[in-house]
């Protein structure tokens, strides 16, 4: 039997309605996040394939490791967000949630895929999102060994790689399972049988299924070479950063009953409409 050792309810930031931001606003806050995930590629590649030291929180649970570099980069990301934005709030992987008096939420992952980071892999990144009280409305997830940079909006997608010019992003059509290529970060990563059962009840029907990548999988789903992504037990700061970014580029992204994804748990992204209700269709199987 398949056990979970994870909560099956991860953190909700309060619902406030939505800080109103005008374009000049929200170009300041996108150059802001932008800055943001050089302050963390500072903090962290000093420490990426130089064996850091590594602590288990999972206590007792799935392996779920944490770095010196993770710390190390959501203390320097908090540090520059008190420094510019100081009525902002925070809520960080490592450090929690700091209540903030602007209606704004700055949500941060600093090494989204810690265990590739230990491995010496390159599917990790930042994520940085900004919550405006009922949705993430920017995201941007930063590769910085390897120089790839996505933004998103939710009304446009883009990638940077080494500092050059952006390139649009678009998903791509696919209306059948029979030609999707699902992926997931791993088979561990659903809370039980039940879910398992759903997801391999859609994996069953789709041309390939790939594991691995953490957050790489979604970008690559942004960009149009995957179709459909499954997972679970997923926290806010690991999918805010993703939304905008996936809906930017054209997509769409849920929990498993069709609603919001923003506080993680259960989370279903595809490029195309057609293969997301697809695809919820079989995930009600696990209730």
């Amino acid at each position: 039997m398949i056990e979970s050792n994870r909560p099956r309810r991860a953190f909700a930031l309060p619902r406030t309605p939505a800080v109103p931001l005008d374009d000049a606003s929200r170009n300041a806050l996108a150059t802001f996040a932008d800055g943001l995930a050089d302050v963390a590629a500072a903090a962290i590649l000093p420490f990426f394939r130089a064996d850091p030291d590594t602590e288990d929180k999972s206590r007792g649970g799935h392996y779920d490791p944490v770095t010196l570099a993770d710390r190390a980069a959501e203390t320097a990301m908090r540090e520059a967000i008190r420094a510019r934005y100081p009525d902002h709030g925070m809520l960080g992987e490592e450090f929690g949630y700091e209540a903030g008096s602007a209606g704004l939420t700055w949500v941060i992952d600093p090494i989204d895929g810690t265990k590739s980071f230990i491995t010496g892999l390159h599917h990790w990144a930042t994520l940085i999102a900004l919550f405006d009280g009922e949705k993430p409305c920017l995201g941007v997830v930063s590769q910085p060994f390897v120089g790839e940079r996505f933004f998103g909006d939710g009304r446009r997608a883009e990638l940077r790689r080494g500092g050059g010019p952006a390139k649009p992003l678009r998903t791509r059509a696919c209306d059948d399972l029979a030609l999707a290529t699902l992926c997931a970060t791993g088979r561990d990563i659903f809370d039980g049988e039940k879910e398992l059962a759903a997801f391999d009840a859609v994996a069953a029907k789709t041309r390939m299924v790939r594991y691995g990548g953490d957050c790489y999988i979604y970008c690559m789903l942004a960009a149009g070479l995957v179709d459909l992504v499954i997972e679970s037990t997923l926290k806010a700061h690991d999918v805010q950063a993703l939304i905008p970014l996936i809906e930017g580029a054209g997509g769409v992204i849920s929990d498993w009953a069709g609603g919001s994804a923003v506080d993680g748990g259960r989370v279903v992204a595809a490029g195309d409409r057609r293969l997301h209700r697809a695809a919820l269709k079989l995930l009600a199987l696990a209730g």
